[in-house]
């Protein structure tokens, strides 16, 4: 078998563009088509609005289906290139991608390119799409494709092989076929490994695991991503209340849902409202950076406000205003250390209902522990930098205080967050470094007025 190096695999853009512009359609047609659908929507999502409409000129909609099925662009660019097309070749664009896929699209669309395209596509077509474009967003419902293999309880296996056969090419996955009762029902699973290795004339009810993992239409995309991550599962079945098989859901599709809830996650931990990519220009980010900047200016006036208070003992006793940002800054950094361990815990599942007072008391020991030799350290850097032993020793009070209780509500904010049925991400990095600014200030000037006549 000839093996391609890596020059073979990339796709070289100049020759491509050449051959566009030059109008030579064979010549772009056997060149492009070569290559992997990824890398064409690579080239295609680089190309320039002109360069665009020559591929649509030379590519039918089936083919530039493969590319939007690859295509990895923001959400907000679609609606404009769909605008570019004639309605009847995005119509048949859409119509030629997995129900699922075009689902997604199309709830990107304004609604009057939506009414257009369901209008001029082919019936059948038409009719899946809807029936998926109704389910709420992030459910198992809105991600499930109607694409898949389904064969009766009590056909044989030489009857499910034909009904496979014929139903492979549109089939977003062969390796399992699900078995449907007469009133289509889910009764069980069997592989393509169990029906190539069975005899012809053996049925189905014979050789089908009857314990099948399924996920209601309404389950959250998230839960139904934790679940094939468990099972290692290949598809995931979807049902509705009553066991009947409404669609599947293959492991790309929670792959991109992986993705898109790890991108969302960290967004919000750093208090951004989507992520930036790289591509998009200064104003665009900073109109979405601009409102959490500016709310997190606001919750910082309560700290400068808080400090305020405390003049008097500012006044008296300069040195303390040195070591408040390493205070805040130790609080800071411990609470967000303990907000991340409690988030990732929380979107992968590992912390369950018993283990959250566990994890609260391992997150109190951990403050315990690290607040002791940090504060240890800090009394020894101050009295050898300063020599003064007192402040040392409240500066180093100030320390263990600060890490004890930023810990502990580092790890205890996510988790009463997401009792209250919220996204514990909301609790987001900016928003913790915060919080124990001011509960490290409180401490540590609050202590420092408490002993002011000792300093």
């Amino acid at each position: 078998m000839e093996e391609m190096n890596q020059n073979d695999r990339e796709m070289d853009h100049e020759m491509i563009l050449g051959l566009l512009n030059r109008g030579d359609v064979e010549g772009f047609r056997e060149e492009f088509l070569t290559h992997h659908p990824y890398d064409q929507a690579t080239f295609y999502e680089k190309a320039d609005q002109d360069i665009r409409h020559l591929m649509y000129q030379y590519l039918s909609p089936k083919e530039m289906a493969d590319i939007f099925e690859a295509i990895e662009i923001d959400d907000d660019e679609y609606e404009d290139l769909f605008k570019e097309m004639n309605a009847n070749y995005a119509s048949d664009l859409l119509s030629h991608m997995y129900t699922d896929d075009a689902v997604d699209i199309l709830n990107l669309l304004n609604k009057e390119q939506v009414a257009t395209y369901l209008t001029i596509m082919e019936k059948e077509s038409a009719r899946q799409i809807k029936d998926l474009l109704h389910y709420e967003e992030y459910t198992a419902g809105s991600i499930m494709t109607t694409e898949f293999v389904s064969i009766p309880k009590n056909s044989t296996v030489r009857s499910a092989m034909n009904i496979l056969r014929n139903a492979a090419p549109n089939a977003e996955t062969i390796y399992y076929v699900f078995v449907v009762d007469e009133d289509k029902r889910l009764s069980g699973i069997v592989t393509l490994r169990d029906l190539i290795v069975s005899d012809e004339d053996t049925l189905i009810s014979a050789i089908m695991n009857e314990r099948v993992v399924s996920v209601s239409v309404s389950e959250d995309q998230e839960e139904v991503a934790r679940m094939i991550k468990d099972y290692d599962f290949l598809a995931m079945p979807v049902v509705d209340f009553q066991q009947h098989l409404l669609g599947i859901i293959t492991v790309d599709d929670i792959i991109d849902v992986l993705d898109e809830e790890a991108s969302d996650d960290y967004s919000k931990l750093a208090a951004v409202s989507d992520m930036d990519t790289f591509d998009k220009g200064p104003f665009t980010a900073a109109k979405k950076r601009l409102p959490w900047l500016i709310l997190l200016t606001f919750l910082g006036m309560l700290t400068a406000n808080l400090m305020g208070m405390f003049e008097a003992t500012l006044d008296k006793v300069a040195l303390l205003a040195v070591f408040i940002p390493l205070i805040a800054g130790m609080a800071g950094n411990s609470g967000t250390q303990a907000l991340a361990v409690a988030v990732r815990g929380i979107a992968t599942g590992d912390i369950e209902e018993e283990s959250k007072m566990r994890l609260l008391f391992r997150e109190a020991g951990t403050g315990l522990i690290t607040g002791i030799v940090c504060g240890a350290v800090v009394v020894g850097l101050v009295y050898f930098w300063k020599g003064e032993l007192l402040i040392g020793a409240l500066v180093g009070a100030a320390v263990f205080g600060s890490i004890f209780v930023a810990t502990l509500a580092g790890s205890f904010i996510p988790l009463l967050i997401h009792r209250l049925k919220i996204d514990p991400a909301v609790a987001s990095g900016p928003f913790i470094t915060t919080l124990n600014d001011i509960i490290s200030i409180l401490i540590y000037l609050g202590l420092a007025t408490t002993f002011l006549g000792q300093l």
